[in-house]
């Protein structure tokens, strides 16, 4: 039972329910921009660390949807959770992964 629950828990981006396609819209523009601003404009790095798909294999997808959620502390990375549901945090995750 245990094993069963620690699954469930740990797969929420299987089960994420896909944003619509205007709020995926502004998702997009807020990944360009926002996050752009201090990661590249191209996420390639910049203040903060490069989001490219090659630069995030080690990392897993519960530590970026933290990571987005709660922001990181001691560094220029904030809390996104005022301005995005955890629906939308995993699916920017799967697209910061999957980019086309």
């Amino acid at each position: 039972m245990k094993k069963l629950l620690f699954l469930l828990l740990t797969s929420h981006a299987c089960f994420a329910v896909e944003p619509s396609s205007e709020r995926q819209i502004e998702l997009r523009n807020l990944l360009k921009n926002d996050c752009g601003a201090c990661h590249g404009l191209l996420l390639q790095g910049g203040l903060g660390l490069p989001l490219q798909p090659q630069d995030l294999v080690q990392k897993s997808d519960e530590f970026l949807i933290d990571t987005i959620t709660n922001g990181r502390k001691g560094t220029a990375m904030p809390p996104w959770k005022l301005f995005m549901t955890q629906d939308e945090i995993t699916w920017l995750v799967h697209l910061l992964r999957h980019p086309n």
